[in-house]
């Protein structure tokens, strides 16, 4: 298994929920986001991101224009 790259990975995080103890754990936060049905942040345009509606819905409607 590779070794994560924490700093590096939290340096490229386009998340902009702050409070998250994800950030910079890609693996964890995909995880995360797929039990719940969710897509994780950094799919998403910057201005639908900040919206923190991570629905696969919503990442749809994103690329299904």
């Amino acid at each position: 298994m590779q070794e994560c790259k924490l700093e590096q990975n939290t340096k490229a995080c386009t998340c902009t929920y702050e409070p998250c103890s994800r950030k910079g754990l890609c693996c964890e936060c995909i995880l995360y986001h797929k039990k719940r049905g969710e897509a994780p942040g950094c799919l998403f345009p910057p201005e639908i991101e900040k919206t923190y509606n991570r629905s696969l819905k919503n990442l749809a409607r994103c690329y299904m224009k």
